[in-house]
């Protein structure tokens, strides 16, 4: 069984993939892409650019950890996400992208 997991509950994007073997899990990629540039210079947080900055990341921190993994979505038995806790906008858009992905595999 091989699973991809999708993380956008707060301000950073993150997307693994995940293997079921014999010995155990194993991780065949595991990719954080951080917005610490796009929260700065409002001191914190802002819950709206989060969720746009996920929109913008996602799908190509998806298409490289699926690279790395060296997996095609085809061969992906399941999709996770976060559900919550969260900021709703982030929880929305992992949300959407896993069930899109779900589907169209």
């Amino acid at each position: 069984m091989i699973v991809l997991g999708i993380e956008t509950s707060c301000d950073e994007s993150a997307a693994a993939v995940v293997a079921a073997t014999a010995s155990g899990p194993k991780i065949l990629a595991n990719l954080v892409h951080a917005q610490l540039s796009e929260h700065m210079p409002y001191g914190g947080v802002v819950p709206e650019i989060a969720a746009r900055a996920h929109l913008d990341h996602l799908d190509p921190l998806i298409t490289r950890a699926l690279a790395e993994a060296g997996v095609i979505l085809g061969e992906v038995d399941g999709v996770a996400a976060a559900a919550g806790p969260g900021l709703i906008g982030g929880l929305i858009v992992g949300s959407t992208m896993a069930k899109g992905l779900a589907w169209a595999a």
